[in-house]
Formats: structure tokens, C-alpha cells, sequence
């Protein structure tokens, strides 16, 4: 078989997947969008993945009940869907998603616990950063310095991030390490904040310096 150039579907390719491999179910493994860790597995039918692409949550199949059920439909803790892939065999689902809470009904982060489960993981912390910065901008509550910040206009925020700037340089000349980190987490809060005043994120940087990476090594 053919293989599509790209491994994400949607609603109109459900019947195009390899349901009769394993009884009319696929396991469906739930991955956070933004950190990359995987939250949990599950099993789908054809009518969970049709709900799942109609709600934009995961709806998924529950084989000891033999019936459909949502992710967080009495929690609260649903799994807000951003994409689905399919693998090479067409026999196990992807699904990409932003959980609202836990992903775990025990309370934990994922259901495999809450100690991350990649080594990139402490960096995705910068995504749920941005987030919050987007919450707080959007909420304007009272209160918070995010909001306030915001409300100051773009050239306030610039300046926040040259203030910044100047103090990590002053703290790796001449002060501890414990410093120079505690300056340099200010910056990137300050700096997620003027990105985001421009309508930007942080994956654009990195976009940015993946772009001349290869530019310099062509």
C-alpha cells in the first residue's frame, strides 16, 4: 500500500485505517502537543475517532463497558484535540492533544506518573510558560504582574527584557550560579511575554535558529 506523504488524517480517512486487524479496535496513544510526553493509551472503534473528530476531544472505547466514553466527562480533565496520525501500518492512532489537567484519573501528570518521561521534558516547560502567560494576558485579572506588564504597551516590555539582558551579563561576571539562573529565568519570562505582544512564540525562535543551522551547514 501507498503511504500518504504525511501521517496526519482526518474524519473523511476513519475507514481507510486497518480496523480488521484487531476486531474493529486500535490502541490510540495520547501525546501532549506542546511537551511531547506521551499521557496514556487507549483503544478507539470507528465511532470513537468520528467523535473524537467531531468534538475536537478523545472520545475512546471502553472495552470492559462496551461503549464510548470522553476523556474528563466527569473530571473536568479533557484532552483537547490538535491532530491525529496514523503509523506506517495504519493499525495504531496518534492523537496530539492540550490536556486540561491531569491526563491520569489518579491525579498524576500522565499515566505512566509524574516524573518526565523524556530528556527534553524540563525544557517543555517553557511551552506550558507560554500558556500561562496567554491566560493571564487574556483573563487581565487583577492582580497579576503577567496582565499589567501586558497593559504597559510594547515599549514597556521591551525594556523589561534589556533590564533583564543587562542583569544576567552583571550576574555571570560577578555573581553565584544560584544568580545568574534566577536572572536568566526573568529573561525568558520577560522575553515569552514581549514574543507573545507580537503575536509571537517561542518555537518561532527556534525556527529561526533551526533555519540558520542549516543554512551554515549546506
Amino acid at each position: 500500500m501507498n503511504q500518504p506523504a504525511t501521517s496526519r488524517i482526518g474524519a473523511g480517512e476513519i475507514d481507510t485505517l486497518a480496523w480488521d486487524k484487531s476486531g474493529g479496535l486500535l490502541p490510540a496513544i495520547a501525546q501532549h502537543a506542546t511537551t511531547g510526553e506521551v499521557l496514556m493509551l487507549a483503544w478507539m472503534n470507528r465511532e470513537a475517532l468520528r467523535e473524537t473528530f467531531t468534538r475536537n476531544r478523545a472520545v475512546f472505547y471502553s472495552r470492559s463497558r462496551a461503549s464510548l466514553w470522553e476523556k474528563g466527562e466527569t473530571s473536568g480533565h479533557t484532552l483537547q484535540l490538535l491532530g491525529v496520525h496514523v503509523d506506517c501500518d495504519r493499525d495504531t492512532l496518534l492523537l496530539l492533544v492540550d490536556p486540561v489537567g491531569p491526563a491520569c484519573h489518579t491525579g498524576t501528570t500522565t499515566c505512566f506518573g509524574d516524573q518526565p518521561l523524556t530528556a527534553a521534558a524540563p525544557l517543555a516547560f517553557l511551552g506550558t510558560l507560554e500558556r500561562i502567560i496567554a491566560q493571564r494576558i487574556a483573563s487581565d485579572a487583577d492582580g497579576s504582574y503577567t496582565a499589567k506588564l501586558h497593559a504597559s504597551g510594547l515599549r514597556r516590555m521591551a525594556q523589561k527584557v534589556g533590564e533583564e539582558g543587562l542583569e544576567v551579563a552583571l550576574a555571570a561576571t560577578g555573581e553565584p550560579d544560584g544568580a545568574l539562573l534566577g536572572e536568566a529565568a526573568d529573561l525568558l519570562f520577560h522575553l515569552e511575554v514581549l514574543l507573545q505582544a507580537r503575536g509571537l512564540a517561542l518555537a518561532d525562535v527556534v525556527r529561526t535558529l533551526e533555519a540558520r543551522h542549516r543554512e551554515r551547514s549546506a
